[in-house]
């Protein structure tokens, strides 16, 4: 059984308390002018809560400052705006749902979070924080954002996982789907996966989704944490991270050109496809052993689990877009609403409950 991840339609923003690579000046290439003239004001208003620009323009600035050194093109950073204003607006709806059933992280489990994702790439506090700096990050934000993670798993947990079921028999008949032909031999791969889906089919969406995934790749490319950088981009889809053990023949097709063969430690090109904008790294290789159902059941239990669980966030993110009411504000009017024209989602009036929940 392949690693399989499902497409999102159309107007569906896949990951989950996701914020925004993006200033969201427009759909157009506007003159960097004109950006310097906006001091600030609101870009979007999303039930009774709004975006402002400069926080926008703060959370875009690294990505834009290294892309516009390298040259890219002002259709490339307007992508990368229109895409993270989608992001940023999911967030808000996030953020309301935390509200109203008190889920609010405290600054006890940030600082734990921090302590933990320290600790576990062998960092101090001290050297956290100056690898986040480093990429341009303040470190209030970084908080912000570890804030929103934790806040974001609080949701999954308490109003998405509790709706999935996986029972023994659907793991047995995994088992037997993957492993009844199992190799004999031949090599394993351990496998990590980040993934930055497109917030629409269109092709800005997948421009922008695909600067920031090589963004990541670079950095993963020079040796940092895969934890340290994911933590970092929160873009990425709920479910990035260690994918586990596949065999190499086993591989969803996407996957097999730029893994089979590939050095353990190393980390593939930007892989396009029709989900998002994803990159690999190879941790581990070796020898394939025959598994038994009792050995490999709780490997199987948590795909099945995964799978279940980005459907269900999906169906949950989408009626939060069905009942919140979001209007862009002035020049970011003209962004599109995934899925639709003008700036609304229609639904529930500002300041009424939308979420049903």
């Amino acid at each position: 059984m392949a690693h399989r991840m499902e497409r999102p339609r159309a107007g569906r923003a896949v990951a989950g308390l996701a914020l925004a690579c993006a200033l969201g000046l427009g759909l157009g290439a506007p003159a960097r002018a004109a950006d310097e003239d906006v001091v600030d004001g609101i870009a979007a208003q999303v039930g009774s809560d709004i975006v402002l620009i400069s926080e926008v323009r703060n959370l875009v600035g690294p990505v834009e400052e290294k892309l516009r050194k390298a040259g890219a093109p002002e259709s490339e950073i307007a992508a990368l705006r229109a895409d993270g204003l989608e992001r940023l607006i999911e967030r808000a709806m996030i953020r309301q749902v935390v509200r109203r059933a008190e889920l609010a992280a405290t600054d006890v489990e940030i600082d734990q979070a921090i302590a933990r994702i320290a600790q576990d790439n062998g960092l101090t506090m001290e050297q956290l924080a100056a690898s986040v700096e480093g990429q341009g990050l303040p470190y209030p934000a970084y908080r912000e954002r570890i804030r929103g993670e934790i806040e974001q798993s609080k949701v999954l947990n308490g109003m998405v996982a509790s709706k999935v079921r996986v029972d023994d028999a659907e793991v047995r008949a995994a088992y037997h789907e993957e492993y009844q032909d199992q190799p004999s031999g031949g090599e394993e791969l351990r496998l990590r996966h980040l993934l930055i889906p497109y917030t629409s089919d269109a092709p800005d969406s997948r421009k922008g989704a695909c600067a920031v995934a090589e963004r990541a790749r670079v950095r993963l490319a020079a040796g940092e944490s895969f934890e340290v950088v994911a933590s970092q981009i929160p873009e990425r889809a709920p479910g990035s991270g260690e994918i586990g053990w596949m065999h190499e023949d086993r591989l969803a097709g996407w996957m097999t050109a730029q893994v089979r063969g590939a050095a353990a430690g190393s980390v593939t090109p930007v892989i396009e496809t029709e989900f998002g904008c994803n990159v690999l790294q190879v941790v581990q290789r070796r020898p394939y052993e025959p598994r038994s159902f009792e050995q490999a059941k709780e490997e199987v239990y948590q795909r099945i689990f995964a799978e279940k669980m980005q459907r269900e966030y999906l169906k949950f993110m989408d009626k939060l877009r069905e009942q919140t009411y979001v209007e862009r504000k002035g020049i970011f009017a003209q962004a599109q609403a995934p899925g639709g024209g003008g700036g609304l989602f229609g639904g529930a009036a500002p300041g009424e409950d939308p979420s049903g929940f």
